[in-house]
């Protein structure tokens, strides 16, 4: 669980040692003895528990008006604060979901901020130049940032002429809408796309496998004005060979050291909402905002389990074309 204090193994330990010192003890000098022999091993957990440096991981879901089943995202930002709050191997997390511009306090605290929505959030809500100004100090003192399907995308009148924006910074990449001066990237919905890791030492490919799924990747993303290659301090994490008529290696997640000591991560699914039962992706998913967080990924990465994602009410498990007027 996100919030667990003392672990089963440390549990299993405490009670292995007061076993077998309190063996051959009278009933009665072996009852205070097991009393105080628990209290003395729990003693070092408990107050390492307490001083535990926690996470707070801050979930902005943004605007959206695609058709039900595609993109979901009031939805899939309830996922994702289940999944982390119900983690069966990262511990002291603290999880934050708001739908509006988040306060002073939630921006001061947060370890990394995790926006889902269509087109980068900070400039579809209200007041963007503050909104990205409030971005640049949590980014600054090294917060992490995730984007996920289409909150990775920027509009033209969001980038300069030549592209610019600061989440190209921050995020090492970005989806550039069709309007945008400079480059386009493209949506397609494909029947089979196979996402294959691309950096396997890296700690967010820890325990996910290539998988392949009905959904929308992002093609030909934009990575800077060098010929389109990502910077040194950018890691492409997974690959699609698409369009399957004629295919060539294409982008679809990275991440980013930044030099002031912050990591992004931008990844261009899920479009389907069903998808959200794929595991490999959830864990690819998982492991980056963990790793954004400044926090260890597990030698297995982050073990969750959904079993219904109906339940987080999302319009529709299917997707539900809009009628054509």
């Amino acid at each position: 669980m996100g919030k667990r204090l003392i672990t089963k193994a440390q549990q299993t330990f405490a009670l292995a040692i007061l076993f077998h010192y309190s063996e051959g003890l009278t009933h009665s000098l072996g009852i205070i003895a097991m009393k105080f022999l628990f209290a003395l091993c729990l003693l070092p957990l408990t107050v390492a528990s307490i001083f535990a440096e926690e996470s707070h991981i801050l979930i902005v879901v943004g605007p959206s008006n695609h058709p039900p089943g595609s993109h979901e995202v009031a939805a899939g930002g309830r996922v994702l604060k289940h999944l982390l709050e119900e983690t069966e191997n990262v511990d002291h997390l603290i999880i934050d979901l708001v739908d509006e511009w988040p306060n002073e306090k939630l921006r001061k605290q947060a370890s990394t901020v995790v926006f889902i929505g269509d087109t980068f959030p900070a400039n579809r809500f209200p007041d963007p130049q503050q909104n990205l100004a409030d971005l640049s100090k949590m980014m600054d003192r090294g917060c992490g940032i995730v984007c996920l399907h289409y909150a990775t995308g920027l509009l033209g009148q969001d980038v300069t002429k030549d592209g610019d924006h600061p989440l190209l910074l921050w995020m090492g990449g970005y989806f550039a809408n069709r309007s945008c001066p400079h480059h386009e990237s493209f949506a397609r919905i494909y029947p089979a796309a196979t996402i294959t890791p691309s950096a396997p030492d890296h700690p967010i490919s820890r325990g996910w496998k290539p998988f392949t799924l009905n959904d929308e990747p992002y093609t030909n993303n934009y990575f800077g004005p060098d010929k389109n290659q990502p910077a040194p301090n950018v890691t492409i994490l997974a690959t699609s060979m698409l369009p399957p008529q004629d295919p060539k290696l294409e982008s679809v997640a990275w991440c980013v050291d930044r030099k002031e000591g912050g990591r992004g991560f931008g990844i261009v699914m899920p479009h389907f909402y069903k998808n959200w039962k794929q595991d490999e992706l959830r864990k690819f998913i998982l492991n980056a905002i963990i790793w954004t967080a400044q926090r260890e990924i597990p030698k297995q990465g982050v073990e969750t389990s959904l079993a219904d994602i109906k339940q987080f009410e999302p319009e529709s498990l299917e997707f539900i074309p809009r009628k054509k007027k």
